[in-house]
């Protein structure tokens, strides 16, 4: 198969027919679709039977123990015979043209990667939010000569289509949050050319049954996230190249960090973390003003906020804390 799609399942038996609807139904055919049933609760399982019928020359399905995302996607790595591999959320869908785009980009420009942009939607279709990823930039990307991009580039796994090659030394980290941050910098460092299309084929579900996630301590994985890719950079073609990594530990250490700390509720956690990002500014030499005059393509991130947010940004950053505690 040319591209194999691996599609982790979790107790999503409402949203999995939607999912593999628009997989199965792909204008690039020469597809396997890997199903794997991650330790689901609900009749998730049923549903992938009904698809394993129906298409059995398209979906491959596997169960096992529950391992958690990162497991699910490492195993189904191990199991994918593309030449390329993706990766689709279960509850989550594609257009379906999304395969056929992205794999001609990545043949025409020999890239390892291939970006497409985002849209949030509703369980009605309706579009919610529309996140474009790599606004004014080419087809065609080198990275020496944009390496602009590491820092601003969202790492999502889901709306990337990956040469399998970055893979053979590489798996996504088990047991922790944010294995995208820790992963996906470390495959573009591998890269010399990416490619994007501006086409929004990637349709994330914000599904009114979700429980909000408690915001826990568990957010300082972000900070070890980052720790790995700076070790990983250091060993990179890319290793000279300071002022970018420095962007993007101030991009996902300092503000995807304090975004995340914004909704942890428990005051002792909120202080111990906030303490933990002020020993990972220090130890990297990250001044305030770095963070003020920040920008992201091309444009003063912190302008560019809603109030809401530059409040809290600002009041944190003057050493405000107790009042940032009575606005969350």
């Amino acid at each position: 198969m040319k591209i194999s799609i691996i599609v982790p399942v979790y107790n999503v038996e409402n949203y999995l027919a939607k999912c593999l609807d628009s997989l199965v139904n792909q204008t690039f055919q020469d597809v396997e679709i890997l199903v794997v049933n991650d330790g689901s609760k609900d009749n998730s399982e049923k549903v992938i039977e009904k698809f394993v019928q129906k298409y059995p020359d398209k979906i491959k399905a596997f169960t096992k123990e529950n391992g958690g995302l990162s497991d699910a996607r490492n195993f189904g790595i191990d199991k994918a015979t593309g030449d390329y591999i993706g990766f689709v959320d279960s509850d989550d869908y594609v257009t379906e043209t999304m395969f056929e785009e992205m794999l001609r980009l990545a043949e025409n420009h020999q890239a390892k990667m291939v970006i497409c942009n985002i849209q949030k939607v509703d369980e009605n279709g309706k579009i919610v939010q529309k996140l474009t990823q790599l606004p004014n930039m080419p087809e065609k990307i080198v990275l020496d000569r944009n390496f602009s991009i590491f820092s601003d580039i969202s790492y999502f796994a889901c709306n990337k289509l990956f040469k399998k090659e970055l893979f053979h030394h590489r798996r996504f980290k088990k047991g922790v949050h944010f294995e995208d941050i820790q992963l996906i910098p470390q495959l573009l460092l591998e890269c010399e050319t990416i490619a994007q299309t501006q086409n929004f084929h990637y349709q994330y579900l914000e599904r009114t049954d979700s429980i909000t996630k408690t915001h826990t301590e568990k957010g300082l994985d972000m900070l070890k996230a980052v720790s790995d890719v700076e070790q990983i950079f250091s060993e990179s073609q890319y290793s000279d190249k300071k002022g970018e990594l420095k962007n993007f530990q101030i991009f996902e250490g300092v503000y995807s960090f304090l975004a995340y700390l914004a909704f942890v509720k428990d005051e002792k956690k909120f202080y111990n973390m906030s303490d933990q990002l002020t020993l990972f500014m220090k130890q990297r030499q990250i001044k305030i003003q770095d963070i003020l005059l920040y920008s992201r393509f091309g444009k003063n991130y912190l302008l560019s906020l809603p109030l809401k947010k530059k409040i809290f940004y600002l009041l944190f950053f003057a050493g405000q804390k107790k009042l940032i505690r009575k606005l969350i």
